[in-house]
């Protein structure tokens, strides 16, 4: 039978943020039902004076250790009848093995202890790592803190911990602080105060008991007591209003523990070389007497050279319980430790009752932490449960509100006019992936890189490469390894800064403790400086993000340094795509496994080699993956920077959007007839079609015509006189590798088409406008279609990877290829369009040419979704998006919008949505090469499906057969309406 008592934590709190209406009559008392108090009693009455002693005891045990090891806690445990465990460093499985272990050797219940500062992953490996902190100080939505002490409490528990020695409630005052800094909360006592107590109510209200530490205040000092003994110099005036104000706002609003430091405090006790920890005046007459702390009081680890290099091991033990602490913490030498308290119990220096008094509480402390009803903990999905999604996303969320933004010349940021901007990124250190890679999605850019301490010569060299661009991103990446390590920034690496701020316009980002800025000759030169606080993913992802406008910053330094006061920080608003995670949005990430299920089953089945998809809700990418490979042959792995052929999405990505141009500039109107804008013969069937019966494909064209065929003669082969091998004065028309058309024919295709029959105007799909709206909007706009949308759209909408003939622009290896085209140009199509019709017009058509990979047109269906607004800039009146996204001839049972696809009518089949009630503003488009957008404006929704269906032929038809991607777009439904 295991024994418990009972310690019930009185902390009621108004759990507002910004409230600081904190009720300070509750005083953290010890308050015990009768019944309660009856078995604590009879458990006490149990135990022996050797098991009363034990039970001071926490020792520090390892599982990354060998076996000697754990014998000698198994020693310590059985012989000793030690009180608890401080787990150090190891793993999670190895943890719970150890923990299950001991407690089974254990008359009593050990209680297990744990630095959980930033997660348990301070201590043991394969766990979520959250922000330190400092970071944490910079957060004004200080709920984030409560609810970061609730998940640790989760983690905590699930390894069978109970107690976190967490928050560091220190108030970092000293900027040479080397053992404190990170872990602060900041400089400003009220603000340590306030979220220390958001961290230690989310670790209580969860069950986990919180540690204030490092009594009474371990902030101003420049040494570590790991390695010496720190004097503190302050009078009491100052302790009183800077100190401990933290540490009395806990205890008046319920703290469960406190650690007492190894510091030396000559204002509160004159004893010579004597640490807090071990000074009656400190721990009984001010923490105890004068502050009222009744909760359980911890010492510092024993071990540490603060208190080990003045005292033997036993002595300081003995000096610790005198001075009034609880729980004697890291012993060095528990035996001679209990042999010295009980020789002080025979020399009448401590009474029995001492004794028992110090074991009862951690008795109740026991009880409270439910150890009366103590199970062994279970293995089973210990990793999945230690990497949650929902600590996942507070993690995320915790650093997008963190990053500061201190200086913004002329409003910079977020940036604007992207088709002005030549960007370049530099980064200074190590790990800058996720910086680089978020840049990438709102930005063409050219990324370099300098080390820390670069010389000269590295210096001169990338300066003069960084000339041509009109504004450089620089970041500077510091270890993120532990919370001590070095922040410091190199002078090589300001030399280097302060020198490229003359030359270009520079966005500085620093992923590195607020002090570092310190090491800056000056920060006003400048023209923005973003302060990331951290070189995590997390931080890196945020920071770029904030750059761009994909999120806005509220965020305040919590330290000064020598730029910038405590306090300090911009705001800035956001006005792009923001890469987030399922839950902000209250989407159960758990529903959109369906989706890759969805995917990995048409891979299996062999529909697509591989995918890239992107979800939007409320202008957030939810969802953003990419799948399988280029080919069946699974050499190249598709990345979410690679593109894809998307065919007919290029009739809404490049032609509507021009025509949507013109009619914004009274170029055209709908209701006009072809021949307004083509020289058409009076005779011509199709003079008098209007635009908005061919984008509606009301208007009787055929629907499609093999041009190509025309250029194959009788024996199958390429007529040698409209083709070349190599690029000549009259064949450079480029079709294919090597291959190339007469510069003529162009305008045989047009004559062709112009000359097809006219069939009856109901609907009927047909690719033929398109050729001659190109034709037109080239005419009229005296430029080649190709220039014009990059010029209008893709460059000022910050798109990199979006436009036609890839292969000037990219590397022919992240461009996924289609089909291997055995018909026509006998070669594997990788770079060049898919279309014949479009390949004979060298590649940029009106219906099919453009490449880009699912973010850029996550961005342009975006814009859509916004009414032509994106990214502080207007690209269409709200009034014509309506209109071209709306059904043109529903009466005539013909679902098309002017040139956007929609759901079918009620009563039809087909169309490209799933059958889950899109609503009637919804649009889209499909592509022949396996690709799909989609847009709900009443849903803010919008969903990109890239693929390569017709790899290596286009006789797959099992994608479309297996109806894929509507039953995606049908999860993201779901997903979307099921949202919390």
């Amino acid at each position: 039978m295991r024994f418990h008592s009972f310690f019930i934590l009185v902390c009621f709190l108004f759990l507002s943020s910004k409230s600081e209406a904190f009720d300070t009559s509750l005083a953290n008392k010890p308050i015990i039902s009768d019944s309660d108090s009856i078995w604590v009693d009879s458990v006490l009455n149990t135990l022996t004076l050797e098991q009363k002693i034990g039970q001071l005891f926490m020792v520090a045990a390892y599982s990354n250790k060998e076996n000697n090891h754990r014998s000698e806690i198994e020693q310590l445990i059985m012989d000793y009848h030690i009180g608890g465990l401080m787990f150090m460093q190891g793993g999670p499985i190895r943890q719970v093995r150890l923990t299950n272990h001991y407690q089974s050797l254990s008359h009593l219940p050990l209680m297990i202890a744990q630095d959980a500062e930033w997660g348990v992953s301070m201590r043991i490996d394969s766990t979520l790592r959250f922000p330190w902190q400092m970071t944490l100080g910079a957060l004004e939505d200080d709920t984030l803190i409560y609810e970061m002490g609730k998940e640790v409490a989760r983690e905590c528990k699930r390894l069978g911990v109970h107690i976190n020695f967490a928050p560091v409630v220190d108030v970092n005052s000293n900027p040479h602080n080397p053992i404190i800094n990170n872990r602060s909360f900041g400089e400003s006592p009220q603000r340590v105060a306030h979220k220390s107590l958001m961290y230690m109510k989310g670790l209580q209200d969860a069950g986990i008991l919180a540690c204030a530490k490092h009594f009474p205040g371990h902030g101003d000092t420049d040494a570590d007591s790991h390695k010496t003994l720190p004097t503190l110099l302050h009078d009491k005036q100052r302790l009183d209003s800077v100190e401990l104000m933290p540490f009395n706002h806990l205890i008046n609003n319920g703290l469960g523990s406190i650690m007492v430091a190894h510091l030396h405090i000559p204002s509160l006790d004159k004893t010579d070389s004597l640490a807090a920890t071990l000074s009656k005046k400190v721990v009984g007459g001010l923490l105890k007497n004068k502050l009222s702390f009744n909760g359980l009081i911890f010492t510092d680890a024993l071990n540490m050279k603060g208190v080990s290099q003045f005292y033997e091991p036993g002595d300081v033990d003995l000096m610790a319980f005198l001075a009034g602490n609880d729980v004697l913490l890291f012993s060095q030498d528990v035996p001679k430790a209990v042999e010295k308290i009980k020789k002080a119990i025979d020399n009448k220096k401590i009474t029995e009752e001492d004794i028992s008094n110090r074991c009862r509480k951690i008795l109740m402390a026991k009880y409270w932490f439910g150890l009366h009803n103590y199970t062994p903990i279970k293995e089973e999905n210990i990793y999945n449960d230690l990497n949650s999604e929902q600590s996942q996303y507070l993690i995320s969320k915790q650093f997008e509100k963190a990053i500061t933004l201190l200086q913004n010349n002329n409003q910079l940021l977020p940036l604007k006019s992207l088709d002005t901007l030549n960007i370049a990124i530099v980064c200074v250190g190590e790990n800058s992936t996720h910086f680089e890679q978020t840049i990438s999605k709102y930005a063409p850019n050219k990324v370099f890189y300098i080390s820390e301490k670069n010389t000269e010569e590295e210096r001169t060299q990338l300066l003069n490469k960084l000339l041509p661009y009109n504004l450089v991103i620089a970041s500077i990446h510091k270890s993120n390894e532990h919370a001590w390590k070095s922040y410091h920034i190199d002078k090589e690496t300001d030399i280097f800064l302060q020198t490229l701020a003359l030359q270009s316009k520079l966005i500085l980002s620093v992923f590195a403790n607020p002090y570092s800025l310190s090491d800056l000759l000056m920060t006003y030169s400048f023209d923005g400086l973003v302060l990331g606080y951290q070189n995590s993913p997390h931080a890196q992802r945020a920071a770029a993000q904030l750059i761009f406008g994909g999120i806005g910053s509220n965020a305040k330094i919590p330290v000064s340094n020598t730029h910038f006061n405590e306090g300090d920080g911009m705001t800035s608003s956001p006005m792009r795509l923001k890469y987030s995670h399922p839950l902000e949005l209250g989407i159960d990430p758990k529903t959109l496994l369906k989706v890759d299920s969805i995917v990995n089953d048409a891979i299996e089945q062999e529909a697509i080699p591989g995918c890239q998809l992107l979800a939007i809700k409320d202008g957030m990418v939810f969802y953003d993956k990419s799948f399988g490979f280029h080919t069946y042959k699974k050499k190249t792995k598709v990345k979410e920077t690679d593109l894809y052929d998307l065919a007919s999405l290029t009739k809404i990505i490049a032609t509507v959007p021009m025509l949507m141009r013109m009619v914004d500039n009274q170029q055209l109107d709908l209701d006009d007839p072809l021949s307004n804008f083509l020289s058409l013969a009076d005779t011509s069937s199709k003079k008098d079609l209007s635009l908005r019966q061919i984008l509606a494909h009301q208007s009787g064209l055929t629907s499609w015509i093999p041009f190509y065929l025309q250029t194959i003669d009788e024996n199958n082969q390429l007529r040698d006189t409209l083709y070349s091998t190599i690029k000549t004065d009259k064949h450079f028309i480029q079709v294919a590798n090597d291959l190339f058309l007469h510069y003529e024919y162009p305008d045989s295709i047009l004559q062709y088409i112009l000359n097809s029959p006219l069939k009856e105007q109901t609907y009927r799909y047909s690719d033929l406008g398109f050729y001659l709206f190109k034709q037109m909007i080239e005419d009229s706009l005296s430029k080649a279609i190709d220039e014009l949308v990059s010029t209008h759209f893709y460059s000022p909408l910050g798109m990199s990877t979006m436009g036609y003939l890839p292969l000037e622009r990219f590397d022919s290896t992240r461009i996924v290829p289609t089909e291997f085209d055995y018909y026509f140009r006998s070669q594997l199509l990788q770079g060049y369009v898919h279309d014949m019709g479009a390949a004979m017009l060298g590649g940029v058509g009106g219906h099919a040419g453009l490449f880009s990979n699912a973010n850029d047109l996550g961005i342009f269906m975006q814009m859509y979704l916004q009414n032509g607004n994106y990214g502080g800039e207007r690209y269409f009146d709200e009034r014509t998006v309506e209109e071209f996204t709306a059904c043109q001839y529903c009466e005539d049972q013909n679902r098309r919008g002017a040139g956007f696809d929609k759901a079918a009518l009620k009563g039809q089949e087909g169309g490209p949505a799933c059958d889950c009630g899109p609503s009637n503003a919804a649009f889209g488009h499909s592509g022949f090469t396996g690709t799909l957008v989609w847009a709900d404006p009443e849903e803010q929704f919008a969903y990109v499906f890239l693929s390569n269906r017709i790899h290596p032929t286009s006789d797959n038809k099992t994608l479309l057969e297996l109806n894929v991607r509507t039953h995606i777009m049908e999860v993201f439904y779901e997903a979307i309406r099921n949202a919390k």
